[in-house]
């Protein structure tokens, strides 16, 4: 068994696992527990009443959050002439097309997500095999394959992130960082949650909300009362 160090022990001290938390107070400790050397990511686990293996019960979007999620998302953009232009003038850090798809053929990954245009996508198809499994692949459901491209582009810079419910029914999101003020915590983590209820399946029977768990990089997990974010929350 693992060692647990004196941080660790001492920031477990700070949480009652046997209770369930007011999201206020949850996050203040989780961000409280955020005690390594690094800024650390704040991250949510919201446990879903779905069965993932039903298509009719995935649960996948986006939202971008507010204040952004504290840390540099570098784009690559992959479209063709007047499109080139504006993911460029957007501020996407690479711009290209058989370039910038050959340069990924041959082991090139510095980036962290691509948007491209829908009549580049037979040659982007080339790249599913590198960006699939990786999670970068352009996908019109997650709004990476528009000709607004433009606009993908700021959406992405600003703080926009993806999520999708994994085998076991839970979603992860990471919606800021532990040195962000409570309120903008805060404001983050709703918009998430507002996008994950307005994603519910028509076929997800009884309690939607499991369970919900917060937590920084290197922190405890803290539970937090699930009737109160689904009253917190207004659609």
């Amino acid at each position: 068994m693992a060692k647990v160090g004196k941080r660790y022990k001492k920031a477990q001290e700070m949480v009652d696992r046997s209770k369930t938390y007011e999201i206020e107070k949850a996050l203040e400790i989780a961000k409280s527990s955020a005690t390594a050397k690094f800024d650390e990511s704040m991250d949510v686990a919201v446990n879903l009443g779905v069965d993932p293996k039903h298509a009719d019960q995935m649960v996948r979007g986006t939202v971008v959050l507010p204040h952004g999620a504290g840390k540099k998302v570098r784009v690559v953009a992959i479209a063709k002439g007047e499109k080139d232009t504006e993911a460029k003038e957007a501020g996407a850090d690479y711009v290209g097309s058989e370039d910038i798809i050959k340069k990924i053929q041959d082991g090139w990954l510095d980036f962290d997500k691509v948007v491209a245009t829908p009549d580049v996508m037979s040659m982007v198809g080339k790249l599913g095999k590198v960006l699939g499994p990786r999670g970068m692949m352009p996908n019109p459901k997650t709004g990476t394959v528009t000709f607004d491209i433009g606009r993908a582009v700021k959406e992405i810079k600003s703080g926009k992130i993806e999520f999708k419910v994994e085998k076991a029914g839970i979603v992860h999101c990471s919606f800021g960082k532990a040195s962000f003020d409570l309120a903008k915590l805060l404001e983050n983590f709703k918009a998430f949650i507002t996008a994950v209820i307005k994603l519910k399946p028509a076929s997800s029977k009884g309690k939607y909300f499991k369970a919900i768990t917060i937590s920084s990089t290197m922190g405890v997990g803290v539970k937090v009362d699930t009737t109160e974010v689904m009253n917190l929350v207004k659609i």
